[in-house]
């Protein structure tokens, strides 16, 4: 639908087109849920939050279009779309990160992660396109690493996942339907992932609101995270 939405697209805002995009997506996702779950919850980037969902058992995380600004981009594949499900007293049980763009579904019942020969000399540290974090300089120079930019979370995670890149460094801001997704595929596939400080990641909160995060390979976060420590 979101492929289809941008190939017809003859507007000249991209901006009009990323909202349609959001609009779109999260009217689907929203039926489609209350079709086949309608006792659950859902926190959606794109709706009004229902405190009720506080009380919830299953909660759906869902970031409808994650990336709206490549989206309006032509030629960009680094938008996504976001789907978790997070179940009381044992956290996210399930998530699907999809990249239409590249013709990709990535979910938390995918193969593990494993690491594609030797660690890089130079570890490949991606961060935000427009919010990269101010101290990823340091960071960088600490570890001996090189700085790549990227869309969305979702799009960051799984070059991860993939082996393009060894971390996705977050400090800018997001909410949790940024992350729940990208995390809830990156924990089952056995790589790391946390707040910045080592943390855990904890959903459905009142305010849902999560800052930053880091997602690496498994052999890499020790390191990681002590440099953070010192940044």
């Amino acid at each position: 639908m979101l492929l289809a939405l941008r190939a017809e697209w003859t507007g000249d805002d991209p901006k009009l087109l990323g909202r349609r995009g959001d609009a779109a997506s999260n009217a689907f996702l929203l039926e489609r849920l209350a079709e086949e779950r309608p006792g659950d919850a859902v926190l959606s980037e794109e709706s009004a939050d229902d405190p009720a969902r506080l009380a919830a058992d299953r909660v759906w995380i869902v970031d409808p279009l994650d990336g709206t600004r490549e989206f309006g981009i032509p030629g960009r594949a680094d938008w996504a779309v976001h789907v978790a499900l997070w179940q009381s007293g044992r956290g996210l049980t399930a998530a699907a990160v999809a990249q239409p763009a590249r013709g990709e579904v990535y979910t938390g019942e995918g193969a593990p992660w494993r690491a594609g020969g030797a660690p890089r000399d130079r570890p490949r540290l991606l961060v935000s396109d427009t919010r990269p974090p101010a101290f990823i300089g340091a960071l960088a120079a600490d570890v001996g690493g090189e700085v790549h930019t990227m869309g969305s979370a979702g799009a960051k995670a799984m070059a991860v996942l993939r082996g393009e890149a060894d971390a996705y460094v977050h400090a800018g801001g997001q909410y949790e339907w940024d992350s729940a997704a990208p995390v809830g595929v990156a924990l089952a596939a056995g790589l790391h992932a946390s707040r910045i400080d080592g943390a855990p990641l904890r959903y459905n909160q009142p305010r849902p609101y999560l800052p930053d995060l880091l997602i690496c390979r498994p052999d890499l976060a020790e390191r990681l995270l002590a440099a953070l420590r010192t940044v």
